[in-house]
């Protein structure tokens, strides 16, 4: 059954039943950077330029694994720090940060993942392994790449298939 979000293949069924699916473990990010929720608004921002990202995860001491208690963004940190005034260097990241942080298994597809997204109303998602541990994040610029990959793949496909009909009608090479 066609269901908003899920497209028909040419047999009628659904791109998930065709077997049609791009799964997040391909494309998802799995380096992710930490900071504690009493960190500065400063330091969240210097710790995003120095590793080139554009979320943390806030973490807190939790036996042997650090628990995820939040995530703060760059868009965070613009929308209530930046435009509400705040003191960069002393409100902490606690103050402006998501406390519920969405999350899908490293195993969701494409789909499930953007529909996740859709119902959080966020653009990053935790992406946790089998035990539930989290082991990266996946953004919409994540999604976006790798549909933009399969894309240009598909491009080139059809590129060479029509430069190998024009030598076929040349004559240059045998069908």
């Amino acid at each position: 059954m066609l269901t908003p979000g899920n497209a028909l293949s040419k047999k009628g069924r659904t791109m998930q039943e065709s077997g049609v699916v791009m799964r997040i473990e391909r494309i998802y990010t799995r380096s992710v950077v930490g900071a504690s929720r009493t960190d500065s608004l400063e330091q969240a921002a210097a710790t995003m330029r120095r590793f080139h990202v554009g979320s943390l995860l806030v973490v807190e001491p939790a036996g042997p694994q650090p628990e995820v208690v939040g995530i703060v963004t760059d868009r965070d940190l613009v929308m209530h720090a930046l435009a509400g005034g705040l003191n960069a260097h002393r409100v902490k990241i606690e103050q402006i940060m998501s406390p519920v942080v969405a999350s899908v298994p490293e195993t969701a597809d494409v789909l499930e993942a953007l529909e996740r997204m859709r119902n959080a109303g966020v653009r990053r998602l935790l992406v946790t392994g089998e035990k539930g541990n989290p082991v990266g994040l996946l953004s919409i610029d994540d999604i976006v790449d790798g549909l933009a990959a399969e894309l240009a793949s598909a491009a080139a496909l059809m590129k060479s298939e029509i430069g190998r009909e024009r030598a076929e009608a040349a004559g240059r090479v045998p069908a």
